[in-house]
Parts: structure tokens; sequence; C-alpha cells
């Protein structure tokens, strides 16, 4: 078993260690903003949690919470400000946003130096050409847990279940960047099975529960299940229910990931479990990224 929230504490004592060392050199204190639009309940959750992990880490975090109806110049303007705010190091949109604001200007409006959640098209671009910059915090999490396990990725047969912008796109750049042999798979991938079969690492990021059981794995496969499902006590079959009594008598619901974990654990030779896999990753690696953009704008090396 990977456990998420062991290598995430580990990353996080890493970052508080530089942060304190920035701040001794510098007089600063790394600051990450996050920007809330609306009132999304997920959306106001993952803010908070954001918050919590600057918190442990020394980082300097402020939300800015704007209204449901707020249009996109607006938002630009905002943007715009904390860009040449000299105390803000890392810039976070969080999303999704209200539909009359357009996304894609939003997020291409953020400097990439700024950029913590590493969504910008020059971040993107300079992942493609292996140049150093921000990236995604998840797949950079993925990639944090395989090296902290000691998994080898050179040479290997990787196959990804899902192609989003946010996990399955940058993913796929990381590995071919680490020398991998990378196959993606999505909704129009007609014989799935034979390509997660084939692979040493199976990553799935498809948001769909239980979509791979275990004839789709082969005996041995690394798998990292990127999948968040919640699944309703009127809507678990009587396995679930046995096997997560727990969460359904407290709660009346439980999580559980893309991948079937009861079925692919005795495969796996390494596997994340959801709960307590890649999700707590997500939150250190935009840690990481701030401490990273801090650096590069205050000119320390550490």
């Amino acid at each position: 078993m990977i456990s998420g929230p062991d290598i995430a504490r580990d990353i996080k004592s890493e970052v508080a260690r530089e942060v304190e060392e920035i701040v001794s050199l510098k007089g600063v204190r790394p600051g990450l903003t996050v920007i809330l639009v609306g009132q999304d309940p997920a959306s106001k959750v993952y803010v908070r949690n954001k918050q919590m992990g600057c918190d442990e880490v020394g980082i300097k975090s402020e939300a800015i919470k704007m209204p449901d109806s707020i249009s996109t110049e607006d938002l630009l303007k905002e943007i715009d400000r904390l860009n040449y705010d000299g105390n803000v190091h890392g810039i976070l949109v969080q999303l999704p946003l209200p539909g009359q604001v357009d996304k894609n200007r939003v997020l291409e409006s953020i400097f990439p130096e700024k950029d913590v959640d590493g969504f910008h098209p020059t971040n993107m671009g300079r992942l493609v050409a292996q140049e150093d910059c921000l990236v995604p915090a998840t797949p950079s999490g993925m990639i944090e847990m395989l090296k902290r396990k000691n998994i080898g990725i050179k040479g290997k047969e990787v196959t990804i279940v899902g192609r989003s912008v946010i996990v399955g796109k940058p993913i796929a750049l990381l590995l071919i960047n680490e020398s991998a042999t990378v196959t993606i798979c999505h909704t129009r991938t007609r014989d799935m099975a034979a390509h997660t079969r084939n692979a040493e690492i199976l990553i799935v990021s498809a948001g769909r529960p239980n979509l791979i059981g275990g004839d789709m794995v082969s005996e041995g496969a690394v798998v990292l299940d990127v999948g968040i499902n919640r699944i309703n006590r009127e809507d678990a079959d009587d396995r679930l229910l046995e096997w997560r009594k727990d969460d359904f008598d407290k709660k009346g619901s439980t999580l559980i990931g893309d991948v079937d974990f009861l079925e692919v654990e005795p495969k796996a030779s390494y596997i994340t479990p959801v709960p307590g896999g890649v999700g707590p990753m997500t939150i250190a690696m935009l840690l990481k990224n701030t401490l990273k953009a801090a650096r590069m704008q205050l000119g320390v090396n550490i």
C-alpha cells in the first residue's frame, strides 16, 4: 500500500524547513492567494484545506472570496493586482468557475511564475520542452510517490486511463520525460483492457467508480488510483456495504476510486487506496510549488 498521508507529511516537513530558510535569508515569507468565486460547498472545503496546509508549513495564505455574479473583466482586474503584488508568490483560482466567466482567459492571465496550479500555457509548454516550470500538483505528486517508493519508471510500460488537462496529459508528459513508454486510454479507446493488462504501471483518472476490475490488471502491476467517487448507501452493492460498513453507518456514504480495490489489490505489487492515496499529495505538491515560485521570484537557491 502506498500511503499518501505519510509521503505528504514528509514533503510538508521539507517545505516547512525551506520556508524558514527563505524567511531568514530574505526576510520575506512565501505567500499563496486563493480566489474563490461563489458558494460551491466542495470548493469551500478545498480552499480551507489549502489554507490549513499553508498554516502547517509556515506559508502565508489569503483567500479572496468573490460573488458568483462576477464578470470575467472584474476577476481579471483582481488577478492583475495580485500579479504585481510582491508579497504574493502564488496565485490559484479555485475551479469550477461560473458559466459567465471565461476560464481560459482567467487562467492565462496569471503570471506563469505565480501559476502554482501549473495550468498556464507557458508552463504546459515548458513541460513539453522539458524545461524547468511549475507542474500541476496531482501529476507531480504521483511521480513523487513512485520515486519515494523506489519504483523504477525508466523504460516501464505505463498506461494512463483519462486524458484531462489536470491529470492525464501532464502525467503522460512527466512520465515521457522520465523515459517511460506511455499509452493513454480514453472513452474512445476500443479495447481498454488490452492496454491496461499490458501496463507495468497503471494510472487511472477517469471519474468512473470501479472502472478497472481485477481482470484488467496484470500480476505485479503498480496501480495509482486518482478517482474520487462518493457512493451513497442506496447505490452500494452488498460487497461495498460490508467493506465500508463503518462509513455507511456514520455518514451514509463512502469514497471509492476508479479501481475496484478489492479485486485489484491482491494482484498489484503497489496500490494507492481511496481515500488515503493520491489525494493528500495534491495539497503537499501545491505547497511545494508555492515554495518553488517564491524561490524563483526572490532569487533563492536552496
